[in-house]
């Protein structure tokens, strides 16, 4: 096996190098969580990866400096008048808090990191530490190269600061008592474990916290209330990012009236997540009119591919290219009816013109060599960047085979990220 360089390590080794035994002490670390690694294990056998993925340092580097180049955009005032003038009304009023757990996926090219999308509600970050402090060596030429980009010992704190933060830039000095973690019937998310790694870790920072069901909120007295309790906080994991279904009546009435503070929120999802946004930031010559700097532009070029968004008008042109294009909705997320172009048929094809896509030029997913059994295989991957104003928090990867990551794959899901120097 080479280690000259992460590619190298990518390619070239397969070794597993995930502890279960320690994995488990990570995921049940306190008598409330006894028996959640088994449950894991048995419902949803591909959500860790037993092996680590290795980047360069100049690959982290590439990525916070393409994060900071967004984040100065987002500043820009005509660049927020353009993404808010299509937000609906109530996700145009800044609340104040900058929102926890900002998803930044890239993808790894020769050239470097490509930003793919952005979310707004990313998860898997308490998952994902626990995944990384389960890792063990796997031979004493990787060991003696690599290290955490995340100071993991500190980083259960550094969430819980975020928290506190956004809490304090709406309400100031007033007190935190309780946090809801707030889904549509959240027993049966995917990712159900992490609410209740959630909900242990708020607590053991003295913040009472329930998980609870979006429909089982109510909004009275002028607070947002769940089982008879206020709730002062909302950790929001909806993928209804404008609050607009029905039974998220009672909190999108409690976020406009600023009844509760919200985090992530529809202000946040307007100025980043709206993959409609992406057409802005990968257009140099509309970013220069919008007043943006000749360096931002630059950055932003080379790290997001070329998107455009999907009309009648541009059918002809769009299906022409469509191998070279990947189509996601607007107001996607998790890869859910995005499609690549090479797999569209004609009739998809229709339903995509009658809808609202981006289509966005293909940056192939790097690969991660993966040992099943006696057998080996590449498996593709991407990078997640965790964010909190600006800065990144956590790395992880996600691997997977086929169009989209799905949590299908074996030998696939969440995977530790390493730098290898």
């Amino acid at each position: 096996m080479t280690t000259r360089h992460d590619n190298s390590l990518n390619r070239a080794c397969d070794c597993r190098t995930l502890d279960p035994d320690r994995l488990r002490a990570q995921l049940e670390s306190e008598e409330s969580l006894a028996g959640l690694a088994a449950e894991i294990t048995r419902s949803r056998p591909h959500l860790f990866s037993a092996t680590a993925v290795f980047i360069s340092r100049q690959q982290l580097e590439r990525m916070t400096a393409i994060i900071a180049a967004v984040e100065s955009v987002v500043r820009v005032p005509a660049y927020r008048a353009a993404v808010l003038a299509r937000a609906p009304e109530m996700a145009r009023t800044d609340p104040g808090p900058r929102s926890v757990f900002m998803g930044f996926d890239f993808h790894l090219l020769p050239h470097g990191p490509q930003l793919i999308e952005i979310n707004t509600n990313a998860g898997g970050p308490l998952l994902n530490v626990a995944l990384a402090r389960a890792q063990q060596v796997c031979c004493a030429e990787v060991g003696s190269m690599l290290c955490s980009p995340t100071e993991l010992e500190q980083i259960d704190a550094g969430f819980v600061d975020a928290f506190r933060r956004d809490w304090t830039l709406q309400r100031g000095d007033v007190p935190l008592s309780r946090i809801a973690i707030v889904d549509d019937d959240p027993l049966n998310q995917y990712l159900y474990p992490e609410f209740q790694l959630f909900r242990r870790l708020f607590r053991s920072h003295g913040i009472d916290a329930v998980i609870a069901d979006a429909a089982a909120l109510e909004w009275r007295e002028g607070r947002l209330w769940h089982a008879g309790q206020p709730i002062d906080l909302v950790y929001n994991r909806l993928v209804d990012f404008y609050l607009e279904a029905p039974s998220h009546a009672a909190l999108r009435e409690a976020y406009v009236a600023g009844g509760v503070v919200l985090t992530p929120h529809p202000h946040a999802h307007a100025l980043y997540a709206d993959k409609r946004n992406l057409v802005l930031l990968s257009a140099p010559g509309t970013l220069e009119q919008l007043g943006v700097a000749p360096s931002l532009r630059a950055e932003l070029r080379s790290g997001i591919p070329p998107t455009v968004s999907v009309s009648p008008e541009r059918s002809e042109e769009l299906w022409g290219r469509r191998r070279q294009l990947f189509f996601k909705p607007a107001r996607g997320y998790g890869s859910k009816a995005a499609y690549r172009g090479d797999k569209l048929t004609r009739r998809v094809w229709e339903e995509i013109l009658a809808a609202d896509y981006v289509a966005q030029e293909i940056a192939p997913a790097s690969e991660r060599l993966v040992r099943l059994d006696d057998a080996r295989t590449d498996l593709k991957f991407d990078i997640r960047a965790f964010v909190y104003d600006g800065g990144i928090q956590l790395l992880a990867a996600r691997l997977y085979a086929g169009q989209t990551t799905n949590f299908r794959t074996p030998g696939g899901g969440f995977a530790p990220v390493f730098i290898a120097p």
